[in-house]
């Protein structure tokens, strides 16, 4: 009986452990994810400044071929 539940002592401390790492893990990615987010909305702004909208005319319209 004894040695049961030291195996089972010694599994749930690996799965704390396993558990740990993994909410580890999470939090780096949702970091990452953010600086990622970041930099996106950056280049966003930098190319919508760089690359100002185009205003058209009807005149300079293409219709479509057919």
């Amino acid at each position: 009986m004894e040695l049961r539940l030291e195996k089972i002592e010694i599994k749930l401390s690996l799965a704390e452990d396993m558990l740990e790492e993994l909410n580890k893990t999470v939090y780096r990615q949702q970091r990452r994810i953010e600086q990622l987010e970041q930099a996106m909305e950056m280049l966003r702004q930098q190319v919508q400044t760089a690359m100002p909208a185009e205003q058209r005319t009807l005149n300079e319209e293409v219709p479509p071929h057919y």
